[in-house]
């Protein structure tokens, strides 16, 4: 039976068709539909754990156990699981192990733009690369039987293209894959300094073994038998060359990024007159290339910066490209926003209008930076907006103390912001941190998380209570406030940044976009007393917009929130009926 899926959907796939009994993740755009899909598979325990290093782990647990284990993440998740992953290298593993990691070239829903080859490098563990969603599914199989023969975990790349394209799948049945026995092997799995000195030899075979399993393999093809041209590529990239050059240049194809193979590669070179490297970010494969002494084109032509497509490719080889159909009507921009209705944007009316400074965090919340509202002033990485204004207010002291204040999600909070938060009150820095619950994890799409009392599922689970949490951890002075209602934001916020100690604020409201939250009515303009003075726009809200020189409200997107009739002074924004 064959099937059109997303290359996330085949992964998925593939990971029950290989037996898998456990995967543990955190979501992170572009690879949250791998965990969410294999929640609909019975035979595998799926779980939403707090972070990526918790998750690895989680993954690492079950190895060792003896069943076969998966965590799947985004590639800058990988940078919180780089942990454990590096010192799983030299534990190696008892059932298979494979960390999905899922890069975004071009930054469409990321902070940055890194390579996740490079964690495959430094920590010397294999890693394979789908160039569709077949080889998805069949990667991520062949994943665990690489893990089990080599005893090493391995790393499954995907990329925002691949993982969220459609291509035909071959289902296939589960192959169940009985759980071994666990026994006490100290020397391999008891990470101290003596026992890691004796696994570091291990590890520098295994990549040797590696090495010559990469000049072999399936995995690395070649295509075509021109001796023009010959291009070395892997995932998206393959597909890029195969759309521009069909058959007319020779390739090889590479599914193993780490290690690289080297005599299929020279034996590759041989056969060309000129050898090329493509490949999106970083040159990896270039620099390698060059190492083993074969010369070749490479970034000279392609930049490190963003993701290619068929018109780089075009352009970096003088090729025309193909006649397209155009429109004259010039395309206006549309920036992303925070929706109708969204709890945050009271709050950061607020923050912005007293001209607080604010430190952001990871999340649909940092669309609070755009304008008119632009409430934040940096956005680092989950968590880093409470140790940042920390570190902000011991060297600012009074002077930023009552000026500044932080804002973090809920599910960021429970990933990277507790820590944090005990630093504040260890350390005692007069800080306030504002916690924006919105009962979800919004920016990935409405996954459940610690707080909200439901698991990946939907059952019911431990839900964490936010308050007691922060008392928990140090904080004497916590405050719950309805962001919808910007006289209390204010109040609240001015009051906590003027006391002597740290403190929190949490604003609460869920998420608009969840089924259980009824919009009201829209509310309604009264011309004749709207005197266009235009104060309601700057909340930036999607459902306010002008005409004619008043106020205009689109029912389409209005969900009764009424902040908005808050910022009106002449009282021409009514609740609607």
């Amino acid at each position: 039976m064959k099937k059109l899926m997303l290359g996330n959907e085949a992964v998925a796939r593939g990971l029950y068709e290989a037996g898998v009994k456990i995967v543990s993740s955190y979501p992170g755009t572009p690879s949250t539909e791998i965990t969410e899909i294999v929640a609909t598979y019975d035979d595998i325990y799926c779980e939403w754990a707090p972070n990526e290093k918790v998750a690895a782990e989680v993954a690492f647990g079950a190895s060792l156990r003896g069943a076969r284990a998966a965590c799947a993440m985004k590639h800058v998740g990988l940078n919180v699981a780089a942990d454990p992953l590096f010192t799983l290298s030299y534990t190696g593993v008892n059932g298979g192990l494979v960390m999905i990691v899922a890069d975004d070239p071009a930054m469409h829903s990321s902070q940055n733009e890194q390579d996740s080859r490079h964690y495959a490098i430094g920590a010397k563990v294999p890693m394979l690369e789908p160039a569709d969603s077949a080889e998805a599914k069949e990667y991520a199989k062949e994943a665990f039987r690489i893990s089990e023969e080599y005893d090493t975990p391995v790393l499954l790349r995907m990329c925002t293209r691949i993982a969220h394209s459609q291509s035909m799948v071959e289902l296939n049945e589960r192959v169940e894959k009985e759980v071994g026995t666990y026994e006490k092997n100290p020397q391999k799995y008891i990470m101290v300094p003596a026992n890691a000195k004796k696994r570091h030899p291990f590890v520098e075979e295994r990549m040797q073994k590696l090495t010559d399993y990469a000049d072999h393999t399936y995995l690395n093809r070649i295509e075509g038998s021109s001796t023009d041209k010959g291009i070395i590529c892997s995932g998206t990239c393959y597909q890029y060359v195969k759309e521009v050059f069909g058959d007319t240049v020779s390739v090889l194809k590479l599914g193993m990024v780490n290690p690289l193979p080297v005599q299929a590669i020279k034996d590759f070179a041989a056969t060309v007159d000129q050898l090329y490297v493509i490949e999106e970010l970083d040159g990896i494969i270039e620099n390698h290339v060059k190492a083993l002494g074969i010369p070749c084109i490479g970034k000279e032509l392609f930049s490190p910066i963003g993701e290619f497509s068929q018109a780089t490719i075009r352009a970096a080889f003088g090729m025309e490209a193909p006649a397209v159909v155009t429109t004259d009507t010039e395309i206006p921009v549309r920036p992303p926003v925070m929706c109708a209705g969204c709890p945050h944007r009271g709050l950061f009316y607020v923050l912005s209008k007293n001209k607080i400074t604010t430190l952001g965090d990871i999340g649909c919340y940092t669309l609070g930076s755009a304008p008119p509202l632009m409430a934040l002033d940096s956005t680092l990485c989950m968590g880093a907006s409470i140790s940042g204004l920390h570190g902000f207010n011991k060297v600012g002291g009074q002077e930023t103390e009552k000026k500044s204040v932080c804002v973090i999600g809920d599910s960021t909070f429970m990933h990277s912001g507790m820590t944090g938060l005990v630093n504040i009150a260890y350390n005692a820095s007069n800080s306030t941190v504002i916690i924006l619950d919105n009962s979800i994890t919004g920016m990935t799409g409405h996954q459940q998380n610690p707080t909200t009392g439901y698991n990946i599922k939907g059952d019911p689970a431990a839900a964490v209570n936010l308050e007691e949490l922060c008392k928990a951890l140090g904080i004497h002075r916590v405050r719950v406030v309805d962001p919808y209602n910007l006289q209390e934001c204010e109040d609240v916020i001015l009051e906590e940044m003027a006391v002597e100690e740290p403190s929190v604020i949490i604003s609460r409201r869920p998420c608009m976009l969840l089924k259980y939250v009824k919009p009201k009515a829209p509310v309604k303009i009264k011309e004749d007393k709207c005197v266009g003075c235009k104060s309601c726009l700057k909340i930036g809200c999607p459902a306010v917009s002008f005409k004619n020189g008043k106020a205009v409200i689109d029912n389409s997107l209005c969900v009764g929130c009424e902040v908005c009739t808050q910022m009106c002074r002449v009282g021409a924004i009514e609740r609607g009926e």
